[in-house]
């Protein structure tokens, strides 16, 4: 979904970026309401994402852009863009092409806490090595 100057500047306008320029945003599914994963937004990556309809993000390890799935092919494409209540915080309902997760699962969530500890509640469905090339040394 892709939206117009004015529709983008008046998202701008109502979001509150922190003092670095960033706004959380969570990534869900919009047909199951799966909840993908979290991830931060500047100005150019909202603008990005409002206009071409591919969720952009800021990677605060890059220092730059990250157009989810420019490397591994797992793209994003922005269903419906969402503000809250206090400005600070965004919910991009997507459309997520294969895993979300840079581990090769599904969502970024999948670490649960139960009284004996953490158990992983997703297997992997791609291995990073199919979705990056071989591992780094």
């Amino acid at each position: 979904m892709t939206h117009t100057a004015a529709a983008v500047d008046a998202a701008l306008n109502a979001i509150t970026f922190t003092a670095d320029g960033l706004v959380p945003v969570i990534a869900q599914q919009h047909d199951s309401g799966e909840v993908l994963m979290m991830a931060w937004m500047n100005a150019d990556a909202v603008r990005e994402t409002l206009t071409t309809g591919r969720v952009c993000y800021w990677s605060r390890s890059r220092g730059k852009l990250w157009r989810k799935g420019e490397t591994s092919g797992q793209q994003q494409r922005l269903v419906e863009f969402l503000i809250d209540c206090d400005g600070d915080t965004v919910l991009a309902r997507v459309d997520q092409d294969g895993v979300a997760c840079h581990t090769g699962r599904r969502t970024c969530f999948f670490q649960a806490v139960y009284n004996d500890g953490l158990q992983v509640t997703q297997p992997i469905k791609i291995p990073p090595e199919q979705l990056y090339g071989s591992p780094k040394k």
